[in-house]
């Protein structure tokens, strides 16, 4: 059966998701995870928690699912060791130190793939089970096709999102959070750049296509497909930053789904939304998979205005309207907003009500046109139905076998069964005839059965009785307290299991000049760096990460994802690791090196002395040095998405004819279109650190990007930076044009 996974930001949520019928949770730790603004949990207060849960059989599982520096390793793995010892079920991962520690250390302590390793093939999940990982949470945008593979051909957990939230870009790939406001999605702390307004600016002419929410995704919605998931190990619900009554509601459905029991189609309706798609995953396009109109809850229509008189407007309505109730008004322009709480309700007839379904007459301050679409964006009746439901503990008992003996002379004994395992209880009180009243069957089975306080419910209970004895309901309540803390022990029992740690043992390298790489975009550029004498030009032996296909073998091919390393593996390909796999650490630096990578790219995260910390601990552990390569020029890629906002706007093979940006209130950010239709928004600045690299240590390979540059812009940046090498005193850096992204300072 598909295991329900759902989220849990808070301590409110986490009963939310057990009383509403999950079969596992995720949440987060105050450190190292991609929900850094969720409240979060700390080790100690996850023990007690750990154990409410695998009482009612709900595993936890807490994502450690950021990249990590050097100084932090020693802090990770620390907190990984005291997880471990409150048996936690798994952690969600996406740093190779952090997998490595993980899978090298621990028997009994599982490592699953977060999406944000971006697996989406056969390849990349070959190699991270041989890298000892249980589960793999796909990216959002892998074909459930793919999926099926994987699971015929590797037995390997899969887990997959079916509901909430989606990034619009591939995630572990989107660094424009970063790149613009310094905070990191990768170290959990996304500033929701892409629920922001963009203009969709043609740079031939730069007039204006479109303005609007072009960015945001709609939110995703599989339940008319779950059928085609069942070969799915556990269906995840997006939600670490939700409220706890849509972690109820959403949890509550989509059990009920999956046990058959017909849900109300209603709850998604009323639950947060941005409008729903069932996701690149089940095959919908960028034509149809982004709500531009507005990035936040849209709410479901209830009626029209049908009237407007001064401060009142008359709604014509489809769905009854409460008292509490929030209602969002259809503008023409898509960024006024226009919300009002209903405060009070007037019928057709002027009176007062609570509710009203047919006309109502609500109060509103703002400018709305005749005819106006009404959303209801909160309905107080349902808020109210799931909020209650949090006041349960249990969304089903436990069944428990119980069988009481009780002898006169002897000693009463209790028994317990639970699924396979047995537990008898007794105390000193003689079992003894009754001098008035004897105790009755119904008094005995109505004690044992007092389960209210438990996981548990009297399924079956066998009496083995004299006649006509007294036994107190003191004594029984104590053997029922004894029994049932009983079973818990045993339940909560579980060994620490660990593994005798392998040794990481990277290739042999040693230190050497740097040597300056190209990375280009076209011809005309490809010619420019090969005149100049450039020996490793990355063109047409790219590998992006989250490709849909590899190309054929060559002497060097740049990878951007996992899947590379096993699809290269039994060929001369001389492998270079790019910045997506976004390495920040000696520990993923050596691994990527043990499994055959030549060049180890750095992320674009990290500053200069945490690179010197990396080469430095590199050495120590290693016995060798690192070959490294730095991106030192070029327009980062904010963010790799398979959506296109030109094909959203019905403008596919546009371009071909154009060039593209997005502009926000601050900044232009170029397009750059990919063959596989997948795109990149570039940085509207450039980085630039050539005029920064003294006193950097251990890295082999400077590597310059040119994405928009025409060839004499290449032929300059490159020959400069040529003669910067030689030594020659000058200066790179524009600052109305350059940025140092994180090479000074790293971000949050």
């Amino acid at each position: 059966m598909n295991e329900i996974l759902s989220p849990a930001g808070t301590i409110e949520s986490f009963y939310a998701a057990i009383a509403n019928g999950c079969d596992a949770i995720y949440l987060g730790l105050d450190k190292f995870n991609a929900r850094a603004y969720a409240n979060n949990f700390t080790v100690e207060s996850l023990k007690d928690l750990v154990s409410f849960a695998h009482l009612r059989s709900v595993k936890i599982y807490v994502t450690m699912n950021t990249i990590a520096y050097d100084y932090e390793l020693d802090e990770i793995y620390k907190t990984i060791d005291e997880l471990a010892k409150i048996h936690i079920d798994a952690l969600i991962i996406q740093d190779l130190a952090i997998l490595n520690y993980v899978t090298n250390n621990y028997e009994s302590l599982e490592a699953h793939a977060s999406t944000q390793m971006g697996i989406d093939d056969l390849d990349g999940a070959t190699l991270l089970k041989e890298l000892g990982v249980k589960r793999i949470v796909f990216a959002r945008e892998t074909p459930v096709s793919t999926m099926k593979e994987v699971k015929e051909k590797l037995n390997i957990e899969i887990e997959a999102f079916i509901h909430g939230a989606l990034c619009v870009a591939y995630s572990g790939n989107c660094l424009m959070s970063s790149m613009i406001g310094e905070r990191s999605g990768n170290r959990g702390r996304c500033a929701g750049c892409c629920r922001q307004p963009y203009s969709l600016i043609n740079l031939d002419d730069n007039k204006v296509v479109k303005t609007g929410y072009l960015l945001s995704m709609k939110d995703l919605n599989v339940s008319s497909k779950i059928d085609d998931l069942s070969f799915v190990d556990s269906l995840k619900i997006e939600g670490r930053m939700k409220e706890p009554n849509y972690v109820a509601s959403v949890t509550n459905y989509y059990r009920k789904l999956v046990d058959k029991e017909n849900p109300n189609k209603d709850i998604l309706k009323k639950v947060f939304n941005r409008t729903y798609t069932e996701g690149f995953m089940n095959g919908e396009t960028s034509s149809t998979i982004t709500n531009i109109e507005r990035p936040n809850n849209y709410g479901f229509p209830i009626g029209k205005v049908v009237k407007i008189n001064n401060n009142k407007i008359w709604i014509r309505l489809t769905d009854t309207l409460n008292k509490g109730d929030q209602l969002r008004i259809e503008s023409p322009n898509i960024f006024d907003e226009i919300s009002i709480p209903v405060t009070k309700i007037f019928n057709a007839n002027f009176k007062e009500v609570e509710c009203e379904s047919k006309i109502a007459i609500v109060q509103l301050n703002k400018k709305v046109n005749l005819g106006a679409t009404v959303y209801k964006t909160k309905d107080i009746k349902f808020v109210n139905e799931a909020n209650d439901s949090l006041k349960n503990s249990e969304y089903k008992k436990l069944p428990l076998d119980l069988e009481f003996v009780a002898k006169i002379g002897k000693n009463p004994l209790l028994i317990a069964i639970y699924e396979g395992i047995q537990v008898q209880v007794s105390n000193d009180f003689v079992v003894q005839n009754a001098l008035n009243r004897a105790i009755t069957s119904e008094n005995i089975e109505t004690q044992l059965s007092k389960l209210n306080d438990t996981p548990y419910k009297a399924s079956s209970l066998k009496l083995d009785i004299d006649q006509n004895i007294f036994i107190s309901l003191k004594v029984l309540n104590e053997l029922r307290r004894d029994a049932i803390e009983k079973i818990n022990l045993i339940r909560l029992d579980r060994p620490l299991i660990y593994h005798t740690p392998k040794k990481i043992i990277p290739i042999k390298h040693e230190q050497h000049e740097p040597i300056i790489t190209a990375q280009v975009s076209n011809d005309e550029q490809f010619n420019v760096v090969k005149e100049l004498g450039i020996k490793h030009i990355y063109y047409k032996n790219i590998v992006r990460r989250n490709n849909e296909t590899y190309i054929e073998p060559t002497d060097e091919i740049l990878f951007g994802g996992l899947g590379a390393i096993n699809h290269y593996k039994n060929t001369a390909v001389k492998l270079i690791s790019d910045y997506s796999l976004n390495v920040s650490n000696h520990i993923s630096a050596g691994i990527l090196s043990s499994l055959g990578v030549d060049r180890v790219t750095l992320s674009q995260e990290i500053n200069k002395e945490n690179i010197n910390k990396l080469v430095s601990n590199y050495i120590d552990e290693f016995d060798t040095f690192p070959n490294l390569e730095l991106i030192v020029y070029g327009r980062a890629t904010a963010m790799h998405s398979k959506y296109c906002p030109l094909k959203r706007l019905d403008m596919c093979g546009e371009c071909k004819k154009h060039s593209y940006a997005l502009k926000d209130k601050f900044a232009t950010f170029p397009l750059f279109f990919n063959n596989d239709c997948t795109i990149q928004i570039l940085n509207s600045k450039t980085l630039n650190i050539m005029d920064d690299l003294s006193n950097l240590n251990g890295v082999n390979y400077y590597r310059l990007v040119f994405t928009t540059e025409s060839p004499s812009e290449v032929k300059e940046i490159t020959t400069s930076f040529i003669n910067k090498l030689e030594g020659k005193n000058i200066k790179l850096f524009d600052p109305n044009k350059n940025t140092r992204g994180h090479f000074i300072k790293n971000p949050l």
